[in-house]
């Protein structure tokens, strides 16, 4: 099956690409590295031609509200149009568990519009809800910081690694369209602000860690279960943070 990932040579599509490529898969990373632009249309025709399946786990470079809605909006449509065109089958997007109920901050009104333009399309389509990755926690941890303190919300939450949210894009990308949305997680639920306080200390990192109800991510505030699944349904990956976090770098 010839499965195009868009933002393939990122982080969760460059794993995506060779977990496809070992199951015997023909998995092509489209990005601007490799000559192709879903904001400029530049190299879809050619990339598309022949694909089955198209996988976008692309992310905008800004998230600034006003650009990171143009991206969403200007590269979900022209890849659409282009799959339309090639006849592909299947459209896969990757997304975050709690998108909808985070409209108050401009990178999620995006997805939500990404979401839609997906759903209101003629190619038959699924949606993976991811829970944060592991990856992202030093990230988050810098953008909560205030001077010497991190400030987080005592919500739940329940990250998920990398390596588990390709293996469940993979799976969904070679299977029926779903016409409908899957999420997955991890397979701990912790409360945030605890979980980076126990984080930083294994870091070794100084910064106190303060629990703040009103913490804001991504310019919104939580309620308690915004972050975690809210389909009983939701599938859990396999690995561990403390696991996780303990392989040898090159092993993350």
């Amino acid at each position: 099956m010839r499965i195009v990932v868009i933002g393939g040579t990122g982080l969760i599509g460059s794993k995506l690409v060779a977990r496809l490529g070992e199951q015997g898969h023909e998995a092509v990373a489209a990005s601007p590295n490799t000559g192709v632009n879903t904001l400029t249309g530049e190299g879809l025709a050619e990339v598309l031609a022949g694909a089955q399946v198209v996988v976008d786990v692309s992310n905008s470079p800004s998230f600034e509200a006003a650009a990171v809605l143009e991206f969403f909006e200007t590269s979900t449509r022209n890849l659409l149009a282009a799959e339309a065109a090639a006849g592909v089958g299947h459209h896969v997007a990757l997304s975050v568990v709690g998108t909808e109920l985070l409209a108050e901050s401009g990178y999620f009104r995006a997805k939500i519009a990404q979401e839609k333009l997906i759903e209101n399309s003629s190619i038959p389509y699924s949606i993976v809800h991811a829970t944060q990755f592991f990856e992202f926690a030093h990230s988050m941890a810098d953008a909560a910081t205030d001077g010497g303190t991190v400030r987080m919300a005592p919500v739940f939450f329940q990250p998920v690694a990398g390596d588990d949210v390709a293996r469940t894009v993979g799976r969904v990308a070679v299977g029926t369209p779903l016409n409908g949305r899957v999420e997955v997680a991890g397979p701990e639920r912790f409360r945030m602000d605890g979980f980076f306080l126990d984080a930083l200390a294994g870091w070794g990192d100084p910064r106190e860690v303060v629990t703040d109800p009103h913490a804001r991510y991504f310019g919104a505030e939580l309620d308690e279960a915004t972050l975690v699944p809210q389909s009983k349904d939701a599938l859990l990956g396999e690995i561990r943070y403390g696991d996780w976090q303990s392989r040898p770098a090159t092993g993350k």
